[in-house]
Formats: structure tokens, C-alpha cells, sequence
């Protein structure tokens, strides 16, 4: 079967009721309002919107609702690099580039080797040996938010988890630090530069970065509101998608179906600004996500990160692709380079990440003219998948590594007050411990991905379960945390919120209004170059 008859079956597929309808049953069994869909064939596009871009008011999902497509942002981050390297203006950036030498001073990381060996494409492809810390960057609420340039020096000051290029770790902050290295570079803020590389030339008209610059362009209504589904009420609950400025390049593409379905067109027919070195750049398999083969979909091989997108091959037929999801947003876009045929699926809610799942996996079948009774159930295997991912007792996991063999949690004797106050760490920067409702309590939705944690004693009277609930969807990931006492009263506080690192994450207690992120870092620089040269004097 040629390419042109492959890709018209998914076409006709897309045009005919039968499409509609599963859509709409796959919306409602998720507790998904909306679903927006485009798809390319060749050179022909086609997109429709589903369900609802908002409850209330009520407003319909059309192909020109905008999303914040999330971590789908990354493979125009690293396109964005990919025409740094193949821009003769810069012959010093190549994949191979070692960072610190393109950002000297700004890119420094712990550990011996990690500045001086982590390369451009180490970054992009998740295999820089950085753990997540996700928790560690401020967002616009903090006293002082983060920004790419502060991102990026605060790697230093963040635990390394594995040798560069031994290990796939999700490093989102990476991405952050790949536009401060293009904004450096090219001379454009991060926005500017995908504006005159991308929006413009490929006429995505509503494309933007950050949620404040749509609303600055009279966009702000096509937004869709972001949702969950409360179990316990049976009802929806909604919220507006947040700036976020210090996660530029990892996510904040805010953009529609219709305009994001030219993008992955340019990629399925290598159009203007991709060349054919852009292209092989960003499609080069760099790094195995799934060593051990753990979970693999039917008559699909183990998923390779390249350079924003994802890499894996279904019954023999490679699949370029990548999703995105953030709380109340999931989105995926995907192309099948044979068939010249590819999509882009946006849900608002958190539910949709199933649903994007499932109409792709379906449209890829019907791409592949797969015979019917030989396609797999993918609402099934998609549900299955997330139960699993969810059904872990990571509490009792986390009870048994902090008091082994304790059956019950001893009573908190030492007055929470004792642990009450300020703390430090200078990669996570500040957090206070506060008593609530007789727990101990911290907000940190000063955070860019904001978040609460509450303490449960388990043993010790420094040994807590801890409660992390984001700010917008409230779910709770339990995990280790501890105190350190001197004299009956707190000292240290060390909490597991990297995963990826076994030791804990420590917070020295310090004086109120004492915290050294709490003063200016140019100030911090002067003082510390003032005791130098009174040092020197001495």
C-alpha cells in the first residue's frame, strides 16, 4: 500500500461520524470537557474540536482554542538549537559543544567532570546526569522568581544523581537552560527568537509564549480553562493556566491545534526552517528510556529520547512524537515519517492524557491499515498503564525505609514548635515549617510548580511522612522526610524531594529574615568580593 493510500485512510477515518462518536465516548468515560484534534496528511491538513473549552461560562473546544501544550514544547526548544548548529553565524555551537565553553560562568555543575564534559546534546536529551528537581525553581509569586540565566546558575548548588550519559533522567530545567543558551546566543529573548524562527515564517498567528503574551494579543478568551475531575464530589473543578517564565523551553507554548498541526507538518515534509540537517538533528535517537523493557505497548519497541521528541518504532514503522501535561492540560504530537502523516491532540484535563494517548495510538492503526481484529484495545492498555502508575503504596514504602518494621506511628511528643521556622537550602532556596491544624505545614506555592507539604510523625520524633499536594489539582505523593535536634529543638530539616537522589535534600534552620536568598545577589556578590580583598589586606 503506498504512502498517499495509507494516510487516506486515517483521513477518511477523521471526516466520518464514526471518529465523532469515539471522541465523545472517550471524553466523557475520562472526565475530559474538551479534546481539540488536527491531523497532516502530506500536504493536507484537518482539525475539529470536541466537548467544551470551558464549563463557565460554557464555551465549545474548536480547533482554535488555545492550550498551554506543556512539556510538547520541547521539540521547538530544541528545533530553536538545531538552527543555532546549523547556522554558520555559529560555528562554535554543535550538538557536541561542551555548555560551560558556549556559557562560561553560568553553566557550572557539581561534581568532578559534570562542567567540563556535559555537551548540548547531553542536555537536550535528557542524559546530563541532573536529577528533575522540579521543586527547586521560583515562579512569579516568590520574592525573587527565576528566570533562564538564574536557572541555569543554580545548577551548581543541585545534586547530581548519575555519570553523564550513563542514565535517562526527565530534567525539565535543562530545557530552560537550552533558551538561555539561544537567548545568549542569538542576541532575542527566548519569545522573540521562536516568534521571527517559527511563528511567524510557518503563519501560527495564535502561537505564543507564556499565557500573558496571548492575552496581550487579544487572545486571552480562546484559552481553554484547565480541569480535574474531583471523584469524591463527582464534579469538575477549573483554574486559569499560570505564567511561567522560569520554565521557558520546557513548556508554556500556548498555542491551537490548528496552528501546532503547521508545525509538525513542517517536520513531516522538512518545510522551511527545517532542513534536512535540522531535521536528522532532532530525530537522532540519543538516549534508551527503557533499559530493562519494563511495560512495552503491543508490537512496540522501547521508546529513545533525541532531541525533544521521542523515538520508537510500532510494528516495524517509526513514530516521532512527544506529550505534554501539566495540571489540567494534557496534549501529544506525533508523525509517522514513512507515511508522511502526523497529528496533534490537546485535552483540558488531567485525564487527557489518556485520551490524547488512545485517538493516536488509534489514527497510527488506521494510518497502518492494521486489520481489526489485530488492533490492540488502547483504552484498556492506557487505563491499565495509569493504574498502575498510581496503585503504588509509595507510603508504606517510604514508613518502612524511614522506621523499619513499625505497624503504627508514634505519638508526636516534642512541642511542633520546636520545629517551627525558617530553613535553607541554597538550590532549593527557602522554606518555612509552620504549625496548621496541629501538623506541621509548609507552603511552598511560591514554587513553579506550586506546592503544600504536611508532616505526619512516624517514629523518632524527627522521622515524618510527608504530604506533597500541588496547588492546583491537590494530589497527595507521600514521601521521607526528617529533622535533625539539638537541645530538644530543630536544627536541619531533610526532605526526599528528589527521587532520583537517594540522599535527602538538607535545609539549615536560620534566623528570621536571615536567609540568603532573601537579599540581592549582586549585593551578596559585592560583599563577598569586599571580605576578599579585606582578607587580602589582613
Amino acid at each position: 500500500m503506498d504512502k498517499a493510500t495509507r494516510a487516506s485512510t486515517a483521513m477518511d477515518l477523521f471526516h466520518s461520524p464514526k471518529f465523532s462518536s469515539r471522541v465523545e465516548e472517550l471524553i466523557e468515560q475520562h472526565h475530559v470537557p474538551g479534546v481539540a484534534i488536527a491531523i497532516v496528511q502530506n500536504d493536507t491538513t484537518a482539525s475539529a474540536g470536541f466537548g467544551k473549552a470551558s464549563l463557565d461560562p460554557q464555551k465549545p473546544c474548536t480547533a482554535d482554542t488555545l492550550f498551554d501544550i506543556a512539556s510538547a514544547s520541547k521539540s521547538l526548544t530544541a528545533a530553536s538549537v538545531g538552527l543555532l548548529v546549523d547556522d554558520d553565524e555559529y560555528p562554535h555551537v554543535r550538538y557536541d559543544s561542551v555548555m560551560s565553553t558556549l556559557l562560561p560562568g553560568d553553566f557550572v555543575m557539581p561534581g568532578e567532570g559534570y562542567t567540563e564534559g556535559v555537551t548540548v546534546e547531553d542536555v537536550l536529551s535528557h542524559r546530563t546526569g541532573m536529577a528533575a528537581h522540579d521543586c527547586s525553581y521560583m515562579g512569579l509569586d516568590a520574592a525573587r522568581p527565576d528566570d533562564a540565566r538564574s536557572v541555569t546558575r543554580n545548577l551548581r548548588n543541585l545534586p547530581v544523581a548519575a555519570p553523564i550519559r550513563s542514565k535517562y533522567m526527565y530534567c525539565n530545567m535543562m530545557y530552560t537552560v537550552a533558551t538561555h543558551l539561544v537567548e545568549h546566543m542569538s542576541g532575542l529573548s527566548f519569545s522573540d527568537f521562536l516568534h521571527q524562527h517559527f511563528f511567524q515564517p510557518l503563519g501560527m498567528d495564535s502561537t505564543n509564549l507564556q499565557p500573558e503574551r496571548a492575552r496581550a494579543k487579544g487572545l486571552g478568551d480562546r484559552i481553554a480553562t484547565g480541569y480535574f475531575w474531583d471523584e469524591d464530589a463527582e464534579k469538575y473543578m477549573g483554574f486559569q493556566t499560570p505564567d511561567c517564565p522560569e520554565g521557558q523551553g520546557a513548556g508554556s507554548i500556548i498555542t491551537s491545534v490548528n496552528d501546532y498541526v503547521k508545525w509538525v507538518k513542517a517536520m513531516v515534509n522538512q518545510e522551511s526552517p527545517i532542513t534536512e540537517n535540522v531535521y536528522q538533528g532532532l530525530i537522532k535517537s540519543r538516549t534508551l528510556q527503557n533499559p530493562d523493557y519494563e511495560k512495552l505497548p503491543p508490537y512496540t519497541s522501547p521508546a529513545l529520547y533525541a532531541a525533544g521528541w521521542e523515538v520508537y518504532h510500532y510494528r516495524g514503522h517509526m513514530v516521532v512524537t512527544h506529550d505534554g501535561g501539566i495540571p489540567g492540560v494534557s496534549t501529544r504530537h506525533f508523525f509517522l515519517p514513512e507515511a508522511k502523516f502526523g497529528g496533534a491532540i490537546f485535552g483540558n484535563a488531567g485525564g487527557s492524557s489518556k485520551v490524547t494517548a488512545i485517538l493516536a495510538q488509534e489514527l497510527i492503526d488506521e494510518v497502518l491499515k492494521v486489520p481489526g481484529d489485530e488492533r490492540p484495545d488502547w483504552n484498556k492498555i492506557e487505563s491499565e498503564r495509569f493504574l498502575d502508575d498510581n496503585d503504588k503504596d509509595k507510603e508504606e514504602t517510604a514508613r518502612q525505609k524511614l522506621c523499619p518494621g513499625i505497624k503504627e506511628s508514634e505519638p508526636q511528643k516534642t512541642p511542633l514548635r520546636a520545629y517551627a521556622g525558617e530553613y535553607w537550602n541554597s538550590g532549593y532556596h527557602g522554606m518555612t515549617v509552620e504549625i496548621k491544624d496541629e501538623r506541621l505545614y509548609i507552603d511552598a506555592t511560591d514554587r513553579s510548580l506550586g506546592f503544600t507539604l504536611t508532616f505526619d510523625h512516624v517514629c523518632g520524633q524527627t522521622k515524618y511522612i510527608v504530604h506533597l499536594s500541588d496547588e492546583f489539582e491537590g494530589s497527595d505523593v507521600p514521601f521521607r522526610g526528617e529533622f535533625r535536634l539539638e537541645n530538644d529543638r530543630a536544627v536541619k530539616m531533610g526532605l526526599h524531594l528528589e527521587e532520583d537522589v537517594e540522599e535527602y535534600i538538607w535545609f539549615d534552620r536560620v534566623k528570621a529574615g536571615s536567609r540568603e536568598g532573601d537579599k540581592d545577589p549582586e549585593t551578596l556578590q559585592g560583599n563577598f568580593e569586599a571580605q576578599v580583598v579585606i582578607r587580602q589586606q589582613k
